[in-house]
C-alpha cells in the first residue's frame, strides 16, 4: 500500500487513511499533554487571529516550564480544545503543534507497538 508512512527505528508503519473514520482517538480519551513551544503558540495565535497573550490565557495551561493545550472533559473522556466533534477533525490543522504532525512515531511507543495499535487503527507492524 503506497499511503503507508514507515520511519526508520519504527517496528510499524501507518496508514493516514484510517484518519478518516477512526473518531479521532489520538485527539481524544485519556487525559495527556498536548505541548506547544513558542513558535508554535505564536502561529497558533496569528491563524486564530489572537495575540499570543490571549491565545495563551484561553487555550494553554503550564505544565512545569512548558505550555500544553487545554483539553475539555466530555463525559468520561477528554478532547483537545482544538478538536472539532461535527469535521471529526482539527480546528487548526494547519498549524497544528509538532508533537501532533509527528503521531504515532513518538519514542514512547517504540516499545508499546500494542499500546499504539488501540488507540491508532492506522498502525499495523511492518513487514
Amino acid at each position: 500500500m503506497s499511503d503507508m508512512i514507515k520511519k526508520d527505528g519504527y517496528d510499524y508503519k501507518f496508514n493516514p487513511l484510517a484518519c478518516q473514520t477512526c473518531q479521532a482517538k489520538c485527539c481524544t480519551g485519556e487525559s495527556g499533554y498536548i505541548y506547544v513551544n513558542a513558535s508554535e503558540i505564536e502561529a497558533i495565535a496569528a491563524f486564530c487571529t489572537l495575540s499570543a497573550e490571549d491565545f495563551t490565557k484561553k487555550y494553554l495551561f503550564k505544565n512545569g516550564y512548558k505550555y500544553s493545550i487545554k483539553e475539555r472533559k466530555v463525559q468520561e473522556s477528554y478532547e483537545c480544545a482544538f478538536y472539532d466533534r461535527a469535521s471529526n477533525g482539527c480546528l487548526i490543522y494547519d498549524v497544528r503543534p509538532q508533537q501532533c504532525k509527528t503521531f504515532p512515531f513518538w519514542d514512547y511507543f517504540k516499545t508499546r507497538v500494542d499500546e499504539l495499535k488501540l488507540e491508532c487503527p492506522g498502525v499495523v507492524d511492518a513487514i
